[in-house]
């Protein structure tokens, strides 16, 4: 599909004085796409520039379209001297290829430099017209959309699932292709970071072939990943849930036509879903290859035949969804969290430059993942996610997910999914029946008749990867859990280096299962939702952080208490400890029962309602573990379980009971969670922001003890809290919803030049960059700016520059308006799928963008600090205008899934690589859907004020 891009260079404002004997600047710009460059007229001696240029016409194809971006650079004319950079603008085309996204991209783009970073802004035009290709063996996947947000878009319904998708691209890391002494820092940055950009759009266009050729028309929970493998080159991952979608139009039954399941274009079956070869366990896989069996004419009678095929028939790889978040009914059953690592050496790639090495990595892992649901008796794995972390030539691959059962009969009604978040579902309890069986477990664990239902059996405790589902029955509130981790390594190198770590590695989750499994019980819950673990590797550490949400599902036993027990001979004191760490952890549940509301019915006759039989009560309680030969008298009240017994064997034992009553009782009206909604809590406005905290710390005794270094990083990520609610004081009551924690440990080399430490300590950083909600729970406090923590971050624009008409719609516009009377474009960004009291009625596209800042003045930029907070500030900023030149208000399930920090305190020196991505959107206010009409017109800069309302 060959098509023609148009670029227009309308001009720019507050350009960097770059002559100094006139305090001035002779701008002119360059537009390149692929091979082709254009050049603007040179406008003398202004900081603010009126170009006015002609159309810049490029003839490409789509293929080239998805590929590359448009890469606009600001100069400064010199007549005997080569042109000096002002700074570059990438303008992704992607999201004009579709046919429901705008049509053309315009607006104010923040001028970006690598070493001095936003320059000055620059008005630009760009449009693009595509020609009708019946070419069948095309390269592109022009028309595939792709969401960030895990669960079915609202305004859109799934007519069909397809499965899970995956691709990965590798290239040489320009950083590692420099002579250190020749390296010029701006060009190998400008270079790394046009690499990524291309890397990105071509994973994206095989990612979305791979859709076609499935019979789908987007990626919904797409995540792309950067693995920085230094000299071993760069890969650009991506993993996703191929879906057919169908627009919902408000207010009207009529659906825009899509590209259908049952019309797929013309494919090889041998290229349905990866390039792995068929594996002889397909027993759990959900779609066929086709031409297997002939495609049913309904898609929801497609996916319905896929889910109950027999195993005998010929399936795909990976039974996979990204989603994290599904319709009530959905999930038929859950097992509980699976998950694997392997530890892999760099080294031992033949050639860096191909990715089948790598492919056959990630498909152990996911070989592995599958084995572990099919345990389970599970034939899919939802809320599925990998990562990576790297040390040298070390490279940790990780993968987790939920092993699920999910309803093949709903699907024929479709996943009709838009509702308001607070929308109150009938309670169920189906999910949290066990799907294997009983009396063949592939662990012990204790079972119970569930408290809903009574008719079929429950785990006492169960740990997911995913949201909470809405149709849950919760008593309380739930809270965020995390443990933390560490564990002190020798250097080593190669693989005595691999050797140590991947016998680290089983201990460590262990510990961390452990830790979130104490913390669960100490707060009277019995469930952990959205728990995600990550393991960071150094050079002589490894560090374990894992967080998740805790609520107490009424479905699921009431917890047993914590009781200690001690192997060591008794002597007065040691009982007098023993009783008195006891007590405080009696005391610390009583306090959280009251503190998070749990107060379950006295007996389970009052949560199921009737009487239960007595041949039922007397297995209530009872456990089918094999490894059980007697059963103990048990109390059948509810909540009165055997406690669970910690027992002290040593030393270490007894600080890691005393860990657990280190973490500090949220203040009085603050709510936290790392899922999308806070369970217990529905009544929010929409007065919400989102924040990021970065901090570094460094320890400085490399002598500390394990047991040493878990206190200092707990209070460290305790501190942080603590610091986070005084801030946010003024706001109670208030929720921090999504906390997403994410930690670092720099190289050996980054910190080596710390000479001026004494020769026994080796100093460590962490790095905690931290995405944040905040949602005012109390309708009386208003939404207005000034009652806001923060206040937002404005962009101008310019009626007199831009070449649009304005958007008269009140629910698009707002009438705030700078000193200088230029009207604000205001984008709201939230790690969230949705904005509370809110519609979203147009996705415009996906944001997927890579930022690279570095300084070689860091003490006079603030510091560590200083650097880092103002390199996220212009990261917002370039973000938010990118969505608004797209026509777009707000960016929903925004998130940074990379920042990687480097410093040099000697030499004054710093750098900093970010990765974000989000969904691109236009919502409307509840009280103004009425006025909006069924189809908004896109390609219009549209502003709202800066509290978001209208």
């Amino acid at each position: 599909m060959p098509g023609k891009l148009k670029a227009k260079i309308v001009a720019g404002r507050h350009l960097p004085v770059m002559d100094r004997a006139s305090d001035l600047t002779d701008a002119f710009v360059e537009v390149k796409f692929g091979n082709t460059t254009f050049k603007t007229d040179v406008y003398p001696k202004s900081l603010n520039p009126q170009w006015n240029s002609e159309w810049f016409k490029f003839e490409v194809d789509d293929e080239d379209l998805q590929d590359e971006p448009l890469q606009i650079t600001v100069l400064d004319h010199d007549t005997y001297s080569a042109n000096d950079a002002i700074g570059k603008v990438y303008i992704d085309i992607d999201p004009l290829l579709s046919s429901e996204a705008a049509t053309v991209i315009s607006g104010w783009f923040p001028i970006y430099d690598t070493i001095h970073g936003i320059r000055g802004e620059i008005n630009v035009l760009v449009k693009v017209d595509l020609f009708n290709d019946l070419n069948r063996f095309r390269q592109s996947s022009c028309g595939v959309k792709f969401f960030c947000t895990t669960s079915i878009p609202r305004c859109y319904r799934a007519a069909l699932v397809h499965g899970f998708v995956e691709e990965l691209v590798v290239n040489e890391d320009p950083e590692y292709q420099w002579i250190d002494r020749i390296r010029t820092p701006r060009a190998s940055n400008e270079a790394r970071q046009r690499l990524i950009s291309l890397m990105s759009g071509e994973l994206q266009r095989k990612i979305g072939l791979k859709v076609l050729e499935m019979g789908g028309n987007a990626v919904v929970g797409y995540l792309q990943c950067f693995d920085l493998e230094g000299e071993s080159g760069l890969v650009v991952r991506a993993i996703g849930t191929a879906c057919t979608l169908d627009k919902l139009i408000p207010g009207s039954e009529i659906k825009e036509t899509l590209p259908s399941s049952s019309s797929p274009p013309p494919f090889s079956p041998s290229k349905l879903c990866s390039r792995q070869s068929s594996s002889s366990d397909t027993d759990l896989s959900l779609t066929p290859k086709m031409g297997k069996t002939p495609p049913p004419s309904s898609p929801f009678l497609t996916l319905c035949l896929l889910l109950s095929s027999p195993p005998t028939l010929d399936l795909t790889e990976f039974p996979f969804f990204t989603l994290t978040c599904f319709p009530p009914g959905f999930l038929v059953h859950i097992g509980g969290v699976v998950s694997a690592r392997s530890v892999k050496l760099l080294d031992r790639i033949h050639n860096p430059d191909e990715p089948e090495t790598r492919d056959a990595w990630w498909e152990e892992i996911r070989q592995e993942i599958k084995s572990h649901a099919k345990a389970l008796g599970c034939h899919a794995v939802v809320g599925y996610s990998e990562s990576t972390t790297i040390c040298e030539e070390v490279c940790i691959l990780s993968a987790s997910g939920t092993a699920a059962m999910l309803n093949p009969r709903f699907m024929r009604e479709g996943l009709c999914v838009y509702s308001r978040f607070d929308d109150a579902s009938p309670p169920s309890c189906g999910f949290c029946h066990i799907p294997y069986d009983e009396f063949n477990m592939p662990f012990p664990a204790q079972l119970t008749y569930c408290y809903h239902c009574r008719r079929q059996k429950v785990p006492d405790v169960l740990f997911t990867t995913i949201d909470l589902p809405a149709e849950a029955a919760v008593t309380g509130k739930g809270c965020l859990i995390q443990a933390r981790l560490c564990r002190t390594k020798k250097k080593a190198q190669g693989e005595v280096n691999a050797t140590a770590i991947s016998n680290l590695l089983p201990f460590m989750e262990y510990e961390l299962h452990t830790q979130l499994m104490n913390k669960l019980k100490l707060r009277c819950m019995n469930a952990l939702f959205g728990l995600r673990i990550q393991i960071s590797v150094g050079e002589n550490m490894l560090l374990g952080l894992a967080s998740a949400t805790g609520v107490y599902l009424s479905a699921l036993p009431a917890p047993g208490g914590i009781q200690i027990a001690g192997k060591t001979p008794s002597d007065l004191s040691y009982d007098q400890h023993i009783s008195t760490m006891q007590k405080r952890i009696n005391d610390t549940i009583a306090m959280n029962k009251e503190l998070y509301n749990i107060h379950p019915p006295e007996c389970i006759e009052e949560v199921v309602g009737s009487p239960i039989p007595d041949r039922q009560r007397s297995r209530l309680f009872r456990s089918t573990s094999e490894s059980s030969d007697e059963l103990s008298e048990l109390d059948l009240s509810h909540g009165k379980k055997d406690a669970f017994v910690l027992e002290i064997d040593d030393t270490d034992a007894v600080e890691d009971i005393q860990s657990l009553l280190t973490d500090a009782p949220m203040p009085a009206g603050f709510y936290s969670c790392n899922t999308e909604v806070m369970p217990g809590i529905y009544n929010w406005t929409s007065g919400l922001q989102m924040f990021t905290s970065v901090r570094v710390y460094r320890l400085n005794n490399a002598n500390l003890t394990n047991q040493g270094l878990n206190k200092i990083f707990t209070d460290l990520c305790e501190n942080l809290l603590k610091s986070l609610y005084f801030k946010l004081r003024s706001m109670i009551p208030c929720c921090l919803c999504h906390l997403n924690f994410t930690v670092a440990v720099p190289e050996e080399e980054l910190i080596q030049v710390r000479r001026h430490t004494p020769k026994n300590t080796s100093p460590i950083l962490f790095i905690f960059p931290i995405n944040i909600l905040v949602s005012i729970r109390e309708l009386e406090f208003g939404e207005n700016e000034e009652q806001l923590q923060f206040s937002m971050e404005l962009s101008s624009s310019s009626e007199r520059c831009s070449p649009l008409p304005e958007v008269r719609s009140r629910s698009l516009r707002s009438t705030r308006s700078l000193p200088c009377g230029a009207p604000v474009t205001v984008v709201k960004m939230t790690p969230l799928s949705f904005l509370p009291r809110t519609r979203i009625v147009k996705y415009l596209g996906i944001i997927n963008m890579f930022f690279i800042r570095e300084t070689t003045s860091l003490r006079e930029e603030g510091g560590v600090s200083g650097f880092l907070h103002s390199f996220i500030a212009e990261v917002f900023a370039m973000v938010r205008a990118h969505v608004a030149a797209l026509g777009g208000n707000a960016v929903v399930s925004y998130s940074m899934k990379e920042c990687v920090f480097m410093e040099n305190p000697n030499k004054n020196q710093a750098q900093c690589l970010i990765n974000v991505s989000g969904d691109a959107v236009i919502f409307v206010r509840e009280s103004d859907q009425e006025a909006i009409p069924p189809l908004i017109t896109c390609g219009q800069t549209s502003t709202t004020g800066a509290d978001g309302t209208t």
